[in-house]
């Protein structure tokens, strides 16, 4: 089984493949702060639950790929491979991984390491040209061409660093709970609020995806938009220009770097 790991800014999403499949999944909260002795902790209580997988931290486990946007937990776990998976093979997405994935902007190393993942996994299961929209800390957009190359993209704020925008700075406003309102008109503050975030970020999305798409193909209609993220569902039923959904996108571009890389071995 392959284990991948993304780790974001907020959250830190685990995949575990057989083969092609992903057949189990976590999400918990990115800290800095832990140690490599307390990732393996984690981890060992994570996947010593999976039926798949035998009690002791390792078993099953055939190969791990991580990504990480936050270098201090990228140390932490090369440790933990090094010290608690030392013969399992293990690839880092970092400068000289292989990608398959050409970089078509000023200063390569500056793309976060999910976005090239994410770009990957894109031109495998949808071809190019395509916009990935993701939906995290920042809300990302990245243009892959027709070709497999990574154009470049657009960074925005994301949902949940807007909620918290509004209710640091406005005197008379909270923060609130990422929900539909009854209306786009919102009767109450909070329902003013949620109408503000969900429609105003669904308009974002239409609005830099459709210049994206103008600038990126002949035909902007060729341009296959995919949404990833764990805040995408709430967007999606709001956005006109989203075609597939993959929650699943960096994990999948994690096992398609890992099976390149691992294959050059």
């Amino acid at each position: 089984m392959l284990l991948t790991i993304d780790v974001g800014n907020t959250h830190t999403v685990l995949g575990l493949f057989d083969g092609e499949d992903i057949v189990e999944h976590w999400r918990i909260s990115t800290d800095a702060r832990r140690t490599a002795d307390e990732l393996a902790v984690l981890l060992q209580g994570l996947m010593g639950m999976h039926p798949l997988l035998g009690e002791e931290l390792g078993d099953g486990i055939g190969g791990i790929a991580i990504c990480s946007t936050v270098p201090t937990v990228l140390h932490e776990l090369r440790e933990v491979t090094r010290r608690y998976y030392g013969d399992v093979p293990a690839v880092l997405v970092e400068p000289g991984i292989k990608t398959g994935v050409p970089i078509l902007v000023d200063n390569p190393k500056e793309v976060g390491a999910d976005r090239i993942i994410n770009s990957v996994a894109a031109v495998d299961l949808y071809g190019g040209p395509a916009i990935v929209v993701d939906f995290g800390t920042a809300t990302t957009f990245d243009a892959v061409s027709a070709r497999g190359e990574y154009a470049g993209g657009v960074i925005a704020p994301g949902i949940e660093i807007s909620v918290d925008a509004l209710g640091v700075k406005g005197a008379q406003l909270r923060k609130i709970e990422l929900a539909r309102p009854r209306s786009v008109i919102g009767k109450n503050t909070v329902e003013a609020m949620q109408s503000g975030i969900l429609y105003g970020f669904a308009g974002q999305v239409d609005g830099v995806v459709t210049r994206m798409a103008r600038e990126l193909a002949a035909d902007p209609e060729d341009v296959t938009v995919i949404a990833t993220g764990g805040l995408a569902p709430m967007v999606l039923g709001e956005s006109s220009v989203i075609d597939e959904h993959e929650p699943w996108l960096t994990l999948i571009g994690l096992r398609l770097v890992y099976e390149r890389n691992v294959s050059r071995a």
